[in-house]
């Protein structure tokens, strides 16, 4: 059997670090864990190939030679997706989809022959006995049986070895999957379960010890949702980790998620640091104590957040962290409150999104009851809400178009950084911000873009300047911060703001027909969401 692994093209988004990745010789930030895991729970006689769309194009050669095409991809990825089946379907190649997008919306992927749900660890026997049967024979609908989540420690090594890993601007692995907590748009627990499962350590290692066999070094980012859902065995992971680290005379700076409460476990942030841990993201969401209850994200309430990312900084983490505005208790003040939040916080990369329903979510299916949802949603956040918000829409829409264009004004972007050099403690070594992993190559283009070409040079030359103040030792994390502040002003100057645009002129549209048709407005805010369109 020859299967070909197709990982599915992302859209451009805050996260595709479209402008960094030239200066740091890069192709794209992240390489496809999920679909490296699958490849090695495969059996060990199928011949494989592993592309990644986001790294190349797919060859019409790569479809000819498979006998079989299993395509994976997130939500944001489902055109991509729907794409390369019908590429495969027209060249008479059998086609499986699989991934957390068609566990959520298996209805959105006709094309496809076979659709796997769920996790598959311990559950591809039921895949593989389909292809190696004849087509016919073969049911489309490929579920596991039984509710049971699968043991993490049935997991393998990721085929690392069929990756380009030089072509990714990180590496990852993951250490476990779910998140105890109840928040009322995260798909992520319905997925994935409220109870945290864990690889072992000596899994973890495993792992790290054939991404150095294949020269890998650099940043590391572990994908699980919440890295400290389970503390008890991450405190057990972290002591590993450490030595591990220290017979390799660390080759890693390791980033991941993590849920705010973390900042109430001093030990574990100082053992996570000693582990050369360098960043951690955060979901703060919102400085509304009425949207965080509503939305069931009370572990943020148990300590001040503002409190929270001043200790994870000054402990050694680097935070960024994600924003939502358009809960259903969220005033016309909320951009105003949310400037005001993020603009006095260390945090450079602050990610702002309008709420999205999930499919599957408790968010979804409350608004279902409700009669507000509109439809799929694509994973755009610059369109317009696919469901009818509590807020009047086009306040909410114009409110986050201002709120993003102060947010990334290269002065407003410059303040933040200062605030983490201020407060973050130098450190040196394997777990200080390098530039390009200490490439002199990588800092002389950054001078010449940043520093020379860009209409933006002024905030590369203030940013190296604060970082003097506090001696050489900083000089790196500024360069990066630059590096990846001229994609995230970039970004929002050329694409997000137009879109934004696009999108309120849309609706003023929507709303102008609705005079004539009452029934206008929400047909047409339904297309823009519809499955067909995703």
């Amino acid at each position: 059997m020859r299967a070909l692994l197709v990982q599915a093209r992302s859209p451009t988004t805050y996260w595709s670090f479209e402008s960094t990745l030239p200066i740091i010789r890069r192709d794209a930030t992240y390489p496809p864990l999920a679909i490296a895991t699958v490849a090695a729970l495969l059996p060990a006689g199928w011949e494989l190939r592993l592309r990644d769309l986001n790294v190349a194009p797919l060859d019409d050669a790569d479809l000819a030679w498979a006998d079989a095409v299993l395509v994976s991809g997130l939500l944001v990825q489902a055109p991509s997706v729907r794409e390369v089946l019908r590429r495969a379907r027209a060249m008479g190649r059998r086609t499986v989809v699989g991934g957390a997008a068609v566990s959520s919306a298996p209805e959105l992927f006709e094309e496809a022959d076979h659709v796997f749900l769920g996790e598959a660890e311990g559950r591809l026997d039921l895949l593989v006995r389909v292809l190696e049967s004849p087509a016919g024979d073969s049911p489309r609908l490929l579920s596991p049986e039984g509710d049971e989540r699968p043991d993490l420690r049935l997991a393998r090594v990721p085929r690392f070895d069929l990756l380009e890993l030089s072509r990714y601007g990180s590496h990852a692995l993951q250490f476990s999957r779910g998140c105890p907590f109840r928040c009322e748009f995260c798909d992520i627990i319905e997925l994935f379960g409220r109870v945290p499962r864990v690889k072992t350590p000596e899994q973890i290692l495993a792992e790290l010890d054939a991404l150095l066999a294949l020269g890998a070094r650099g940043t590391l980012f572990f994908v699980d949702d919440n890295f400290v859902g389970n503390r008890r065995a991450v405190a057990s992971l972290l002591p590993a980790l450490r030595a591990w680290q220290e017979r390799n005379e660390f080759p890693f700076v390791f980033c991941t998620e993590a849920s705010v409460d973390l900042a109430m476990h001093p030990e574990l942030v100082t053992a996570m640091v000693d582990a050369g841990f360098g960043q951690v993201f955060l979901g703060l969401e919102t400085p509304s104590r009425a949207a965080l209850a509503e939305a069931g994200k009370t572990q943020n309430l148990r300590m001040p957040q503002e409190r929270a990312v001043e200790e994870l900084t000054r402990a050694g983490l680097e935070v960024y962290a994600g924003f939502i505005i358009g809960f259903d208790s969220d005033g016309p003040d909320i951009f105003d409150r949310q400037l005001a939040f993020i603009s006095n916080l260390p945090i450079a990369r602050a990610m702002v999104n309008v709420l999205i329903a999930l499919p599957g979510t408790r968010l979804w299916r409350r608004l279902e009851q409700e009669g507000r949802l509109r439809g799929v949603t694509s994973g755009d956040s610059f369109e317009r809400p696919n469901f009818v918000p509590a807020l009047d829409e086009r306040t909410l829409l114009a409110g986050y178009r201002r709120l993003l264009a102060s947010l990334y004004s290269p002065d407003a972007y410059l303040r933040r950084c200062a605030l983490h050099l201020e407060q973050a403690p130098l450190r040196r070594g394997a777990v200080a911000h390098s530039v390009g992993n200490g490439s002199l190559a990588t800092l002389g283009r950054a001078v010449w873009r940043l520093g020379i070409r860009s209409p933006r040079r002024m905030l590369f030359w203030r940013l190296v300047a604060r970082a003097l103040r506090r001696g050489t030792a900083a000089l790196p994390r500024a360069v990066m911060f630059a590096i990846v502040g001229e994609s995230l002003i970039r970004y929002t100057e050329e694409v997000v703001l137009p879109r934004l645009d696009a999108s309120l002129s849309g609706l003023d549209r929507a709303r102008a027909a609705s005079l004539v048709h009452p029934r206008a407005e929400g047909g047409g805010v339904i297309t823009a969401t519809q499955p067909h369109s995703v």
